[in-house]
This record gives structure tokens, sequence and C-alpha cells, in this order.
């Protein structure tokens, strides 16, 4: 019976391109990510609502001056293979995306200028943004790396 000899390094070129493939899934990670990004940025943003009265805890923000729903980004990040999707740092002096979604503490001024420390409740919008669409996640998967 003849013995045929192949070695392993000549095997593993019979199979696939790995390079090629890992482009390919890197590409595919990369879009499905962003997708993902996108619509959690999306549904976060339909979240924040312009309603006449304050919001109750427990409920999405109200859009008082909009900057916090134009202020919603996300960005893939390479090197860590993930994307990152929440809202931007406007000022140095205040956390309000952050006391908004998980409450806390906060220092607001009185109509006549004085400083107050106030207990805010928190109004979750970011996390309810991000659980209603991880169940698409397998979904965008499906069929991505071509």
């Amino acid at each position: 019976m003849p013995v045929i000899g192949v070695r392993l390094s000549q095997a593993k070129r019979l199979f696939f391109d790995r390079q090629k493939v890992l482009s390919k899934v890197s590409r595919a990670e990369r879009r499905v990510l962003s997708r993902f990004g996108a619509y959690v940025r999306q549904d976060a943003k339909q979240r924040i609502r312009r309603r006449k009265r304050p919001s109750q805890p427990e409920e999405s923000p109200t859009n008082q001056t909009g900057l916090l729903k134009r202020h919603i980004y996300f960005l893939f990040d390479p090197d860590r293979r993930s994307v990152v999707i929440g809202p931007a740092r406007l000022s140095t002096g205040s956390d309000a995306p952050a006391t908004l979604e998980y409450g806390g503490q906060t220092v607001v001024e009185t109509t006549d200028g004085q400083p107050v420390r106030v207990a805010i409740e928190e109004r979750p919008y970011m996390g309810p943004a991000f659980r209603q669409e991880l169940p698409k996640v397998p979904a965008m998967w499906r069929d991505s790396v071509r």
C-alpha cells in the first residue's frame, strides 16, 4: 500500500487561506458591531422624549435642551474588538448623563443662585436601549462572513 507523504504546512494550505478568512471575519465583526452600535444609539435617542413635565424615576429622561439626545455616539474600537456606545461628556463639571442613567447626588442652583445638593433617582435610557437591541445580534452575525 503506497504511503502519501504530506507535510503539515502543506496540508494547511489545502484547506483555506487563513489570513483571508481572518480578514473577512474582522471586516464582518466591524460591520456587525457598528450596526449594533447604531441601533442602540438610535433606540436610546428615541427614548429621550420632549415633554411638558419632568420625567419620573424609572422613566427615560425628558429632553430639556436637546444636548443629551444630540450627543449620543457609538464607536468601533478595533484594539478591543468592541463597540462603545453612549453620551459624550460635554463639560468637565457635570456628569449629568451618568447621573440620569444610574441616579446619584448632584448640586443644582436654586432660583436665587444658591447651590443645593439633591438626590436624583435613575432615569435609564442607555441600558434599556442596549437590552432591547441585544437579542438582534445573532441575526446580524448570521451570514455576515462571506
